[in-house]
């Protein structure tokens, strides 16, 4: 239903659209720069120009449970109704936040590899990330996690996306990660993302195109959260003491 232009290219922070959908529950567009929420990663925010020259201030982006459409949810209610199907409109991004997500949810990838064990849950915020880690009697240890993490970040690796097919994903389940969320079955094509040399795993978020986009990194702290379950939380140490 809409073209989504982040996944050919996350450093795109405008477009221009048609209006193919406004209601209570938000706005569809024939294409779009948002990225909604999913994978752990943020909904972007940002404004729609309207015809008339107005801004609108879209506070999320979500995607539709019936039909997977994705929605513009305005930041203010019923402000929807002051946009017409067929109208044509520009959306922007908030591209500091979306490239702040970006920044994270790549390290989250790398922390994947230095850390090779199952992820059954994760977060994203503009300045912090998590992972929960299938490890049961072990706690990794902050520093060298930290030291591992920023290394790589460091050797400036290549971020790339690319597809395969569902069945190619079928016969290599190893190239997902998360125990908890999974990619959706008996799909033509299913995104991966490829750090060179480091990772490649099934990935539908933004990312950076390189590691050392990202910049020096704190592991905060590595938490106990049950009998199997770490959780390792990280953030820019840029700011920090």
């Amino acid at each position: 239903m809409t073209e989504l232009l982040f996944y050919e290219d996350a450093y795109l922070k405008q477009c221009e659209a048609r209006v193919l959908e406004a209601g209570d529950d938000g706005i569809v567009l024939d294409r779009t720069v948002f990225y909604p929420l999913g994978g752990g990663q943020p909904g972007d925010t940002g404004t729609l120009k309207l015809a008339d020259g107005s801004l609108l201030a879209i506070g999320g982006t979500r995607r539709r449970k019936e039909d997977g459409a994705v929605l513009h949810v305005p930041a203010e209610t019923n402000a929807a109704q002051s946009v017409q199907e067929g109208e044509q409109v520009v959306a922007s991004i908030d591209w500091e936040r979306r490239h702040a997500h970006m920044r994270i949810h790549t390290c989250l990838h790398l922390l994947s590899a230095v850390i090779p064990a199952g992820v059954t849950g994760g977060s994203i915020r503009h300045d912090s990330g998590r992972l929960d880690f299938d490890l049961p009697g072990v706690t990794p240890d902050r520093v060298d996690v930290e030291t591992k993490l920023n290394e790589l970040i460091s050797k400036g690796h290549a971020v790339t996306p690319r597809w395969i097919s569902g069945d190619e994903l079928d016969a290599r389940p190893e190239l997902v990660k998360t125990m908890s969320v999974a990619p959706p079955r008996g799909v033509p094509r299913v995104r991966l993302l490829d750090i060179a040399g480091v990772d490649l795993q099934a990935c539908g978020g933004t990312h950076v195109a390189n590691t050392a986009e990202i910049g020096p990194v704190v592991v905060t702290k590595i938490e106990n959260k049950g009998a199997r379950n770490r959780r390792v939380s990280i953030a820019f140490a840029e700011g920090r003491p």
